[in-house]
């Protein structure tokens, strides 16, 4: 048995051509990976499985408020029920596990994708809602583990993870384009577009078990004294309340900075419009929304939580000033041309130039990747290191409740602008 104490006299071995720090980026891809699929496919579900007739219309009316609602209930749920009950044995089989009923649900979607449900659309719909809510459960005891383990190690690895899930964003929308101009057959790019999310989980599975092979992986995880430890006189006790308080400003700027950014992408962002007398490069409605909305989001995201791995600034204690300041980015998009489906617009458009937005939409994307890479970062380093898993679970818990309330807030948009 490896002793703890010689762990900490060892010199630290070096991670050899960054294979742990990649693994974690992988498995920040595979986190949020089946929200990505099912969100960036709504053109598939709603139009082509559940809007070819009257009755199955009234499914793909609402499919997006109850994918939202199905998705991240049970994800906030589980996140936070992973913190206090061990659901599913240790840190390894709870992601194993996880992993693998992602896998059997996606072979569901897919042979869903194959058949012709036009006859069945209520079946169709409520096995695709069974199908996220327990994706998203199993998602959330993933995501909230993976935060749990990485916290051990240094925090660039913490931002691998989240560079990780900023990736997954634009991986799938570029895959989306892809599938889509490369197959003329819907249900044909949707078998494609489903089953490469279950090779990317196959990844993940399988890069997890060469984690424990790696000597850099092995010290981070021994030199830190495992939470559950016992002995013969004495069972280890998890101060939860003591690591919430010492971690509580980072997980303030790891829910408020989620909480602003779903509060607009993607329901303002996507109802975005390009006026009629401009000017700008994109003309087209259509690619207009995919450039400016969804592509300028995920690819920013992904830059701001990479520049993280450069800079590390404000530090702890100040982080929370650019993380408060970034609600004004809430006005100020409803004052871009922000016009949703069945509402009348009142509130005057004052920031009409589309390259104007863009900017906007741009440092949005990018601060938000690179804030909450940080708070992620520094939440682990607020505590000591046996109790930095733990730390590491509740800011994974606050991101996740940060999308959900923002998604919530973001019902409330409309309203403002009437």
């Amino acid at each position: 048995m490896v002793n703890n104490n010689s762990l900490f006299k060892m010199e630290p071995p070096r991670d050899k051509w960054n294979f742990v720090l990649l693994i974690f980026v992988v498995h920040g891809i595979g986190t949020l990976m089946p929200w990505n699929m099912f969100i960036t496919a709504k053109e598939y579900f709603v139009n082509y499985k559940l809007g070819n007739s009257t009755y199955s219309s009234v499914y793909a009316s609402n499919f997006l408020q109850y994918h939202n609602f199905a998705a991240q209930i049970p994800n906030v749920v589980f996140n936070w029920l992973n913190i206090f009950v061990n659901l599913g044995g240790d840190l390894t089989t709870r992601i194993v596990f996880s992993i693998l009923l992602e896998l059997a649900l996606f072979i569901l979607t897919v042979i869903l994708a194959m058949v012709d449900s036009s006859d069945w659309p209520g079946v169709f719909f409520w096995t695709t809602m069974i199908t996220v809510v327990l994706l998203n459960m199993a998602g959330g005891i993933y995501q909230n583990t993976i935060y749990g383990m990485v916290a051990t190690h240094p925090v660039k690895y913490t931002g691998a993870v989240v560079l990780g899930s900023n990736i997954c964003g634009l991986f799938v929308s570029i895959l989306s384009i892809a599938s889509n101009s490369i197959f003329s057959s819907k249900r044909t790019a949707a078998i494609y577009y489903f089953i490469t999310a279950m090779v990317v989980l196959l990844a993940c599975f399988d890069t997890f078990f060469a984690l424990p092979l790696n000597k850099f992986y092995r010290y981070n995880q021994l030199s830190r004294k495992p939470e559950e430890e016992s002995d013969d006189t004495k069972v280890y006790v998890v101060p939860y309340w003591l690591i919430f308080k010492k971690t509580s400003l980072q997980l303030y700027n790891v829910f408020f900075t989620f909480f602003v950014t779903l509060s607009i992408f993607p329901s303002v962002h996507s109802d975005i419009k390009l006026s009629s007398s401009s000017n700008f490069i994109i003309q087209s409605p259509d690619l207009f929304t995919s450039v400016t909305c969804f592509l300028t989001f995920n690819l920013f995201a992904m830059l701001g939580s990479l520049t993280t791995s450069w800079i590390q600034w404000p530090g702890p204690k100040f982080l929370a000033v650019p993380v408060t300041l970034r609600i004004v980015f809430i006005p100020i998009f409803l004052y871009c041309n922000y016009h949703p489906l069945n509402i009348t617009r009142t509130l005057p458009v004052l920031i009409k130039n589309e390259w104007i937005y863009w900017f906007i939409a741009s440092l949005m994307s990018w601060s938000s990747g690179y804030l909450s890479s940080l708070a992620m970062m520094y939440a682990p380093q607020s505590v000591e290191p046996k109790y930095q898993v733990k730390a590491g679970m509740f800011a994974a818990a606050m991101l996740i409740t940060g999308i959900f309330g923002g998604i919530l807030f973001s019902f409330l948009n409309p309203y403002f602008i009437v």
